[in-house]
């Protein structure tokens, strides 16, 4: 696997090897002591989650809160999206800044995010299927979210507002410098 680090500490992209043929292609998405050696990241992973979108849909920005902070490992099996990690740990210095990339179902692309950040996706393709894992099980009395369209944190998302679909829970959530104020 091929490790690429970003922009900020700690988020890493991961490019499988994939072996294709006139058959198709097989790619291990998953080898923990691969992982693990290869990315230097010490997780242990306890819950499997998947979605399927339609183009437009926005899905973010989610965190939970300590003490049920989550790393998650995300990819796309099919389809498309721009993937995006929002820093919100106190004291860093890449506070309030972001990492985006795509990942697709054809690039099989994987993204690490660490505990403390919020994590979001637009879909551009439909029937976009995303897969993630997370470090620790979901608890709804400790998730939070940040507006997908905070203007402190400036996301460049590739649809216009007019194509964004949004749960109604998504669109309730606070900015980041609101959030901070509580």
């Amino acid at each position: 696997m091929n490790v690429i680090k970003t922009d900020i500490e700690g988020v890493v992209v991961i490019e499988p090897k994939v072996f294709g043929d006139e058959r198709g292609y097989f790619f291990e998405s998953f080898n923990a002591e691969r992982f693990f050696a290869e990315t230097g990241i010490d997780v242990a992973f306890v819950q499997d989650n998947e979605s399927r979108s339609k183009r437009g849909v926005l899905r973010g920005l989610h965190f939970q809160r300590e003490p049920y902070a989550q790393a998650k490992l995300v990819r796309v099996v099919q389809g498309r999206v721009i993937d995006v990690a929002v820093d919100i740990r106190p004291g860093s210095p890449t506070f309030g800044k972001y990492v985006a990339t795509e990942l697709s179902g054809e690039n099989h692309r994987q993204m690490f995010i660490p505990k403390g950040f919020a994590h979001g996706y637009v879909v551009l393709e439909d029937d976009t299927v995303f897969q993630y894992k997370c470090d620790d099980y979901y608890h709804p009395e400790s998730e939070a979210g940040i507006a997908w369209n905070d203007p402190q944190i400036g996301i460049e998302w590739p649809l216009s507002e007019d194509e964004i679909i949004l749960s109604d829970k998504d669109r309730k959530h606070l900015t980041l410098k609101e959030l901070c104020e509580f």
